[in-house]
């Protein structure tokens, strides 16, 4: 009797199961997300789209059948006008879905291990959903206890200790790559939240020079003002190029702004230096063609994602104790779900005895008309401490048994506990 339409489903890909060009092919922007959430919800009545550089997830509610993978896969393709391969997707339901979303926001599922990001990027997919007017009951509850899972793995877990991120990551890369950065010209091309936490690594690994140059001029300089930079109007790109040994680029732009061309004529103002350029954008920044430039590496988000797995040996650690919260929350929804079902009919069984109360007492107090007020009171109380007596043992085996279903049924065949239809609740 389960309303299994209001079974939680998520289809999905994500950076261990498709290479960064599939991944892109379902890149929401901002701008993006109102339309594809009013289209997904007028198809399942309810959508959330999750849209970060590592993972394209679309939760809805449906009948949990794995049937649903494919219709669920082809809503989310359209909205792109896209065509994945089902391969490199992945389906869950119910408690698989939860659990999975839970985990991803606890930082337990990104490329890097614990990342600072994620938290924020579920609360954008939840207000983006609200805004649209896509969310239903069950996918809000299912957001709310994920933000809360999200906050208790970095309040009392140390799995985001180090603060990493991929921003963080992409310095560390460069790092690696080039050695100490006290005699380097870093260009960051984004002064969004990427660009941002980029510029902030940056500073604190003491590169000599931090240039940020952004479409918007104002951002770009509020952002090189804090760590002590250099703002570069974007019409300017091209000397900036120039003058840079390593970029860094993360932008919403939703397709390349460096291609070879760009990167050839900067090349000759150049000296011959070599120049790095790392692209943590999804969809991608840099060409991949430019990697057959002399002098020029690129690497990409994917590439990250090999530095990453060394440097979380002590992240590793942590993660039981994340995934103990994780499932901590998903019990507590999991309870929450199975009271679906149960809450309209407690409330039915209540209100079945409380008309027979009401109707017994009228019918005792009409054979009475000599009792005072007072008299009449004390009657009604007693039948209301009998009724809830009556009540409280049934209702606690509804909200605890491990049978409910048989219990609930049980008590609509005896008693007429059956909801009202919703049009006669109004």
């Amino acid at each position: 009797m389960k309303r299994e339409s209001l079974v939680v489903t998520c289809v999905g890909l994500n950076h261990r199961t498709a290479p960064l060009p599939e991944r892109e092919k379902l890149t929401f922007s901002t701008e993006e997300l109102s339309a594809a959430l009013s289209r997904l919800h007028d198809e399942f009545g309810a959508a959330v789209i999750l849209s970060t550089c590592n993972r394209t997830e679309l939760y809805a509610t449906t009948d949990g059948d794995v049937s649903q993978a494919e219709r669920l896969l082809g809503a989310l393709a359209a909205c792109k006008g896209a065509q994945v391969q089902p391969r490199l997707t992945y389906f869950l339901a119910h408690d698989e879905a939860a659990r999975h979303l839970f985990r991803v926001a606890a930082g337990g599922d990104s490329m890097v291990l614990g990342e600072s990001q994620i938290l924020g990027q579920v609360r954008d997919a939840m207000s983006a959903a609200t805004q649209a007017g896509s969310l239903n009951g069950v996918l809000s509850r299912l957001l709310h206890s994920a933000i809360r899972v999200g906050r208790r793995a970095r309040s009392q877990t140390d799995i985001g200790r180090y603060s990493v991120s991929v921003s963080s990551a992409a310095v560390a890369l460069a790092r690696q790559t080039v050695g100490t950065l006290d005699e380097r010209t870093v260009l960051v091309i984004s002064a969004g939240s990427t660009g941002e936490l980029a510029a902030r690594s940056l500073a604190e690994s003491g590169a000599a020079r931090i240039l940020v140059t952004n479409r918007t001029a104002q951002r770009a300089a509020a952002l090189a003002g804090e760590i002590g930079g250099q703002a570069v109007p974007f019409s300017r790109l091209a000397w900036a190029l120039a003058e840079s040994d390593i970029v860094i680029s993360g932008t919403g732009a939703g397709g390349f702004i460096l291609r070879p061309e760009v990167i050839a004529s900067a090349a000759t103002s150049r000296d011959s230096r070599e120049l790095l350029l790392i692209d943590i954008a999804v969809p991608r920044d840099v060409d991949p063609a430019v990697r057959q430039l002399p002098g020029v590496r690129l690497f990409d988000i994917d590439d990250i994602q090999a530095l990453s797995r060394a440097s979380m040996r002590g992240r590793r650690r942590e993660v039981l104790r994340v995934e103990a919260h994780v499932e901590d929350e998903v019990e507590d929804f999991m309870d929450w779900w199975r009271s679906l079902d149960v809450l309209p009919v407690i409330a039915a069984l209540r209100q079945r005895a409380e008309d027979v109360r009401c109707r017994e007492l009228e019918r005792t107090l009409r054979a009475l008309p000599d009792l005072d007020d007072e008299e009449k009171a004390r009657i009604e109380a007693m039948t209301r401490a009998i009724v809830k007596k009556m009540l409280d043992r049934a209702i606690a085996r509804l909200k605890n048994g491990a049978d409910t279903g048989l219990y609930v049924e049980a008590l609509q065949d005896l008693f007429g506990a059956r909801p009202r239809p919703a049009r006669e609740r109004r």
